[in-house]
């Protein structure tokens, strides 16, 4: 079985492009207003609200819940599902808990020890930095890291994660060098689904990824991530010597691609999550420094929950997610994508050729939508389950 197929799995009967430009008469009808002037006054019962939650999930396909547990994981479950998650909540929960706080701490103090008398490097001139480690520091940082994110995969349930090397060729007009085959990525591209998809990169790769600057005065978290060596941002931040998330990220790039005991980065071009089954439009971040980057694509299949974070509170995803005895997740590698010389000239072009690609060898569905109508869909929908449970 070629690995592609290996890791496709059946995506639902969507259009190719949605929220885009090139929508046939039938997607422009899903995507008219849900109560038009000429529409009947809806009736107390409960059937047009289900219209609109169903026409809804036809508009923002890629933020569709499909699985067992319905719309923002609210939706009525049978009683075989709710027995299932009585007794998860009672036996399962509690120990995967335990055991991943104590996942949690034994890195902590793994990371404290590695960075004692350790600076920190504060990029930008600014606020939070990180801990440039070297030495037997970083190899215990990154060799602890690595086996203990793997710990806690297993503590959530991923106990086989499948990964499939495609070895096609990664650009369409062929102007790969095979001189450039030894060049390192600088940066990690992948698809985000869910926040499950960082602890496979750490445990996969270790690589450095951007956060909020308020992560780094979190406790236990704070210290994990300065060792990661993230990126702390603080978009209001107007001080003169501020670089600027883009500056700053593709400076680590230039880094990374440079030194082989760089840390990569890694990136989510399309800044917000999925239900795993579409690719939204990429940011151009990734691609300004002009460097090779590694693409990587996410899949988690399912039968009853899915563990991509799209619709529903973060509290109640993992609390579903630590219910499930077997989660799954799937992995497929491509080769590393070297861009030509007018992709380096064109960041826009670089981040398309490098979408298309993962939407062909991932057998995702395109998708022009972005966060700004993800938090339009939120909104509607939480209108809707509100109307329907009190109104």
């Amino acid at each position: 079985m070629a690995p592609n197929e290996a890791a496709s799995i059946t995506t639902p009967s969507e259009p190719e492009s949605v929220g885009g430009s090139e929508m046939s008469s039938e997607d422009m009808a899903a995507a008219s207003p849900l109560l038009s002037s000429s529409s009947p006054s809806p009736s107390p019962s409960a059937a047009p609200v289900l219209e609109s939650i169903e026409e809804l999930d036809r508009k923002y396909a890629p933020y569709a819940r499909r699985d067992a547990y319905g719309p923002m994981g609210l939706g009525p479950v049978s009683a075989a599902e709710a027995a299932r998650l009585a007794f998860a909540a009672v036996v399962l929960v509690p120990l995967r808990v335990v055991a991943g706080v104590l996942v949690l701490v034994v890195y902590y103090l793994v990371c404290r020890v590695c960075t004692l008398r350790v600076e920190e490097d504060r990029e930008g001139g600014e606020g939070d930095g990180y801990a440039r480690l070297d030495g037997w520091r970083r190899a215990g940082a990154v060799r602890c890291g690595r086996a203990l994110a793997r710990a806690m995969l297993f503590v959530f349930g991923f106990y086989w994660i499948r990964e499939y090397d495609s070895r096609l060729p990664n650009a369409e007009d062929g102007h790969v060098d095979q001189s450039k085959e030894i060049e390192r990525p600088g940066a990690i591209v992948s698809n985000h689904v869910s926040y499950v998809d960082i602890l496979y990169h750490m445990s996969a790769s270790f690589p450095s990824f951007v956060a909020k600057r308020s992560v780094a005065r979190l406790p236990l978290v704070g210290l994990i991530s300065k060792c990661l060596g993230c990126i702390f941002v603080q978009r209001e931040s107007k001080t003169p010597d501020f670089k600027g998330v883009s500056g700053a990220v593709s400076e680590r790039i230039h880094r990374a691609h440079q030194q082989k005991n760089a840390p990569m980065m890694l990136l989510f071009p399309e800044g917000t999550t999925t239900n795993g089954d579409y690719l939204l439009p990429f940011k151009t971040g990734a691609f300004l420094a002009k460097a090779p980057v590694q693409p990587v694509i996410l899949r988690y299949p399912y039968k009853r929950f899915n563990a991509a974070w799209d619709s529903m509170s973060g509290a109640r995803h993992v609390f579903l997610l630590l219910c499930q005895f077997v989660n799954y997740l799937e992995v497929v590698r491509l080769p590393v994508y070297y861009p030509s010389e007018q992709e380096k000239d064109d960041p826009k072009l670089y981040a398309n050729n490098v979408r298309k690609l993962m939407a062909v060898e991932g057998n995702l569905i395109l998708s022009d939508l972005g966060l700004a109508e993800k938090r339009v869909y939120h909104a509607a929908l939480n209108g809707l389950l509100c109307q329907s449970y009190f109104g």
